[in-house]
């Protein structure tokens, strides 16, 4: 690393906090399909023209917007995804970044004392940090769950249990892919109105079920041949990590596959960057969460009794990774 390159890393985040401002303040719906000067702009989002002058200027330098003769316009990538009239919309996960912002401004804290600075975005009481935490799951597995439902072959198998499914995006896929298959999501009460609007805006209510509880604590069931744990175990410690692969491994049917998604660090624990990255994520968010080297999943399966243990030659962003196991 290059000095320069130190203290554009230092500074990153004027970029990251110009751009959720501009998804905050909704400036790309409008100028999505029209170009508006600065004024015309200000009235229908009720800011003010100088402060909402430099944002417009920052997001044009961004390539985020154009900018002629005094008007400004979103660029086809910025109306791709962060104008809310489009099928592709990403601001809800940007909007869950955002507000992580407070606590990662408090890492210093989280590593000093060992403990969680803010709640949980899964279990926050304000309805807004939850909402845009779901959408933002759900928009995100959007884009991955075809090809991993594609990739993934679960022919003779008929009953999945999503666990910790969220709106039960996998779940959806899953049973899209294939028409023998039923589901059960998984998940804490407050996820049930979601998932189950979710689930009934692709027409799968009368294959795909809604379960409420506590993974920790609750009974998840019996009798499935197929189970996914998608991005659940990076928000427990290690022997919570161990007992949910455990009860998941045991409430399948013999030859039943578990499946678990994670992001994977290396057993140096120094790679890949992003899964380095989240585990200082889950310090800041978790009592005791973190992300997984491979070496310790392999070993939290093998202790449930699980067999043909191997991770899928899956593609996947960010460090993900899914490793099968069959009971």
């Amino acid at each position: 690393m290059t000095l320069p390159e130190l203290l554009q890393l230092s500074g990153s985040y004027w970029s990251t906090c110009t751009l959720h401002a501009g998804v905050k303040l909704d400036v790309f719906t409008p100028l999505a399909d029209r170009s508006l000067t600065v004024s015309q702009l200000a009235r229908l989002i009720a800011a003010d023209e100088r402060g909402l002058d430099m944002l417009l200027n920052a997001l044009t330098a961004m390539d985020l917007l154009s900018k002629e003769e005094g008007t400004f316009r979103a660029t086809p990538f910025s109306a791709e995804y962060l104008s809310t009239t489009s099928d592709t919309y990403m601001g809800h996960i940007i909007m869950h970044h955002h507000h992580l912002v407070v606590g990662w401004s408090r890492l210093d804290e989280a590593v000093k004392n060992g403990a969680p600075v803010r709640r949980r975005s899964s279990h926050e009481a304000r309805a807004a940090e939850r909402e845009s935490f779901l959408l933002g799951m759900f928009d995100l597995a959007s884009l991955l769950a075809p090809k991993v439902a594609a990739q993934i072959e679960l022919n003779g198998r008929r009953r999945m249990l999503d666990l910790a499914g969220g709106p039960g995006t996998y779940a959806i896929h899953f049973c899209k892919r294939n028409p023998d298959l039923t589901a059960v999501i998984f998940d804490l009460p407050t996820t049930r109105p979601f998932a189950e609007q979710t689930v009934d805006r692709f027409g799968l209510s009368g294959r795909i079920a809604f379960r409420a509880g506590d993974i920790t604590t609750d009974d998840i069931g019996t009798g499935y041949d197929v189970i996914w744990v998608s991005h659940l175990l990076h928000s427990e410690g290690p022997a919570a990590c161990a007992a949910i692969v455990a009860k998941a491994a045991a409430a399948l049917n013999d030859g039943g596959l578990l499946l678990i998604q994670e992001f994977i660090l290396n057993d140096n624990r120094v790679a890949p960057l992003h899964p380095a990255l989240f585990s200082l994520n889950m310090l800041v968010g978790t009592p005791a969460g973190k992300a997984y080297a491979q070496g310790e999943l392999q070993e939290m399966m093998k202790a449930a009794g699980l067999r043909g243990i191997r991770r899928l030659e899956i593609d996947l962003p960010n460090g993900a990774g899914i490793m099968a196991g069959t009971r």
